[in-house]
């Protein structure tokens, strides 16, 4: 499995790795968001929605909805932040699965939560605190697609 390490310095260095990222995604992309809390997977959900054009809408950490679109772009983007969800059995209850299928890719914060449903094939994307506002970026693809999304990335 083919892994990236890119080092952001800042908030923005962080989005304008998103951006990257976004100009390769297509239709039911899935990207899964790993790390702890405050280390900027809201950050870099905000630059997936700008790098595929969103701009009505502010991105925010969906914490208390738990899924919400943003549209207008070249691709719909699906926000879900799992934080507040216990297990599989409450995520299930969500009808995440519909979302995965849909005209737009999907940004999963807190992926882990999904355990077993997360899919077999996703863009895995672990964001480590190095600093204040430092922070490593690894990517690792999970499937044929996302490894070749990757390797873009280089």
């Amino acid at each position: 499995m083919k892994k990236i390490k890119i080092l952001s310095n800042s908030p923005r260095q962080t989005m304008r790795i998103a951006k990257r990222v976004a100009a390769h995604l297509e239709k039911s992309d899935i990207i899964g968001l790993f790390g702890e809390l405050g280390s900027g997977k809201t950050v870099f959900t905000k630059g997936l929605a700008r790098g595929l054009g969103i701009k009505k809408a502010e991105v925010k950490s969906p914490s208390f909805i738990l899924i919400r679109a943003y549209c207008g772009g070249r691709l719909c983007l699906y926000h879900f932040d799992l934080y507040r969800l216990e297990g599989p059995a409450e995520i299930s209850a969500l009808g995440y699965e519909e979302y995965f299928f849909a005209e737009g890719a999907c940004v999963i914060e807190w992926a882990d939560r999904l355990r077993f449903l997360l899919p077999a094939e996703y863009l895995k994307v672990k964001i480590e605190i190095r600093g204040r506002q430092k922070r490593a970026l690894i990517f690792s693809g999970r499937g044929e697609r996302y490894q070749r999304l990757i390797s873009k990335l280089r």
